[in-house]
This record gives C-alpha cells, structure tokens and sequence, in this order.
C-alpha cells in the first residue's frame, strides 16, 4: 500500500515538473489568464463544460471565478454548464446526451466570450459537439486536455495538453493550472 501512494504522489510530482520545464506550456497559461481577463473586462462570460471528473473540475474552476479565490471581490460571469440536472436530463432525454452542452452553448454564448472545454481524452462527443456551437457563436475556446488533445487539439485557440495519458493525473495537473489561471485573473482584475 506504501508503494502505492508513493508511486502515485511521484508520478503527480513527475507531470507537474514536466509543465514546469516547459517554457511553451507555461506561455499558454499566461496567455489563457490573459484571455479570460480581457473576456471579464469587456462584460463577457466564461462557460465550462466536461463530463464526469472534468465536469466536478469545471464547476470547481467556475465556482473560483465567480465566488472567490484568494480575495474578496466582485463577480466574474463564470457557470459550469452542466449543474442543472434538471435541463442536463431532459435535453439528454429529448436530444440525446451530445446535446447537453451545445444547446446550453447556444443559449447562453455571445461573440466575445470563453468557452473552457475539460476532456482528458479529448475525444468527449459532446465536448466536441459544444467547441462547435461555440465557434458559431463566436467564443473564444480553450482546451484542456491529456497529452495527444484528440480531436480537440485543432479545434481551439489555446491547448492546455498535459504530458500524461493517465487520466488521474491528467485531471490533478488541469485544477493546478485552473488554480493558476483563476490567481492570475484575479490579481490582474483587483490587484
């Protein structure tokens, strides 16, 4: 059991030194903070969508945004798509499951905002289906994804590909970075 968690904490250390060194990874973070900033400043909107894991991380990062993260401050305009079970099961009944966030997408997503889509594959069909509405819409995506992206990967204006096929590790590096991003926003918006 020792060997377990060791192995594990080693291994969560290992991506997250891997992001570290590399210099490219880390200009696309600043550049997503960036971009959610100058989405904040002009009154726009940041939407969240992923599925099981990704959709708690989704929710974690939207609730930092529009909560709070180290300050007290205003709100910023941040929802995970998928927290009303209520509208996720009856277009998931009616549509099918691909439509849960592409329909939310195409209610809620003007010109000018973010759409932040979570897969560690990047293969998620209703991911995939959402990227789409968005580009419609004319939102600025980012994706964060494992280490190929999938078919993600060309779809977006910043890949947030973590150097890891194994999705525990994929997803603990994507709140670390999610974690970074909402610091940056914040002190860039409210010092």
């Amino acid at each position: 059991m020792n060997n377990l968690i060791q192995n594990s904490i080693r291994e969560s250390i290992a991506v997250k030194q891997s992001i570290l060194a590399d210099n490219a990874f880390l200009q696309k973070i600043e550049r997503t903070a960036q971009i959610l900033c100058n989405t904040f400043h002009n009154d726009g909107k940041v939407l969240f969508c992923g599925n099981g894991g990704s959709a708690a991380d989704a929710q974690h990062l939207a609730a930092e945004l529009s909560g709070r993260f180290y300050s007290d401050r205003p709100p910023l305009y941040a929802e995970a798509l998928h927290v009303n079970t209520s509208y996720v099961t009856a277009v998931a009944n009616d549509y099918g499951y691909d439509a849960i966030f592409s329909r939310m997408v195409q209610a809620a997503g003007r010109p000018g905002d973010v759409l932040v889509a979570l897969s560690t594959s990047g293969n998620s069909p209703n991911i995939l289906k959402a990227i789409e509405m968005a580009k419609e819409k004319g939102m600025t995506i980012i994706c964060l994804t494992g280490a190929t992206g999938g078919k993600m990967a060309s779809l977006c204006e910043v890949l947030l590909n973590v150097p890891s096929t194994d999705t525990p590790r994929i997803q603990e590096a994507h709140i670390l970075i999610g974690h970074i991003i909402c610091q940056w926003v914040e002190q860039e918006m409210f010092g």
